[in-house]
């Protein structure tokens, strides 16, 4: 029999002024420009640098990243309904130590296997990933 999955469980609520909060933290004020939209960008964004933490902490590296994302929500052929039909990533990260370009292909794969947010999305986002300087 196989071990049981590991369980992550997070909560996050919304008040009636419509700051957020997590975890029963402080609430927090975006503001009106920030949208659901906006904040699943932001989360796969902050899920791809964590993914790529991780995975370079277990290499034995450090790093600190940014990322930009953008995407578009249009009406889907299949069912009629409107949802992100088109999602970019772009990642750029500073490693220490810098991997071999091989070992440095095989982190980007597991970093976008392992965002879970990008992995629970119906569209797979187009990532691109510039590490110490160069496209990978």
């Amino acid at each position: 029999m196989a071990p049981a999955a590991k369980r992550f469980s997070y909560a996050a609520a919304v008040d009636r002024a419509g700051r957020i909060s997590a975890e029963s933290g402080p609430a927090v004020e975006l503001g009106e420009r920030w949208t659901p939209d906006h904040l699943l960008l932001v989360a796969l964004a902050r899920c791809s640098i964590e993914s790529m933490r991780y995975h370079a902490a277990r290499a034995g590296g450090d790093l600190v990243a940014t990322a930009d994302t953008s995407g578009v929500v249009t009406r889907r052929d299949e069912d009629g309904r409107y949802a992100f039909v088109e999602i970019r990533c772009d990642v750029e990260v500073e490693l220490d130590p810098v991997p071999s370009t091989g070992e440095l292909r095989e982190l980007v794969a597991k970093a976008e296997r392992d965002c879970f947010v990008g992995a629970s999305l119906a569209v797979k986002p187009a990532y691109r990933w510039r590490v110490n300087g160069a496209d990978v």
